[in-house]
């Protein structure tokens, strides 16, 4: 419909349950940045790059993070098999957003702080169908925050097993996929290893 096109629903989807083992199993969504917990900057991004309603998957740690957290305005589901990998989170992160007529989803990773509201700003605005497939790209590589049009929830949740999250889906259907660039507005490094925690401030 038009009027979807124009201003169009699009959730965000933050995955936020990873139990970080190799930081010592320190839950990622709790590691502090700039004074306050990654969860928190990654769903501001969400929300400051209009993406709305707001979902977090939680995993490692759930109570302390709801504890410690400010996760208000998003809605929560926490994830039982975590340990699985990011493709459980995926597929209840999609699910969560039965019913609420959005269009699209846009999904974050919570250990990424390098990307703002401006980078899921300009992923948000690829969206044209509930068939869009857009991800954001660095100097040409592809990276996150993606965009999956509703219709495409089915066959992405399909797909995601392990740790691969959407990343067989997303191979499969590359040509489909709208890149937009990031680089200038973001980094796209991941908070994995304990040199990592050097982005950290």
């Amino acid at each position: 419909m038009a009027s979807h096109a124009k201003n169009p629903k699009v959730a965000g989807v933050l995955l936020a349950a990873g139990g970080g083992r190799r930081l010592g199993g320190r839950p990622k969504a709790l590691l502090e940045h700039r004074g306050r917990p990654l969860v928190e900057h990654a769903l501001r991004a969400l929300r400051n790059g209009g993406c709305g309603p707001l979902h977090v998957v939680l995993g490692a740690a759930a109570g302390e993070v709801r504890t410690r957290a400010d996760l208000s305005g998003a809605a929560v589901t926490v994830n039982p098999g975590w340990e699985e990998g990011m493709g459980s989170s995926l597929r209840l992160g999609l699910a969560a957003l039965s019913g609420t007529g959005a269009d699209a989803a846009l999904v974050l990773l919570v250990d990424q702080p390098g990307i703002g509201a401006e980078a899921v700003a300009r992923v948000r605005g690829a969206y044209r169908s509930r068939t869009s497939l857009a991800a954001a790209s660095y100097d040409g590589e592809r990276g996150h925050p993606v965009l999956f049009g509703a219709e495409l929830w089915a066959d992405v949740a399909a797909g995601a097993v392990g740790d691969q999250g959407a990343r067989a889906y997303l191979r499969e259907h590359r040509d489909a996929i709208t890149l937009v660039e990031c680089a200038d507005v973001a980094q796209a490094y991941d908070i994995d290893t304990a040199q990592d925690l050097g982005h950290l401030e």
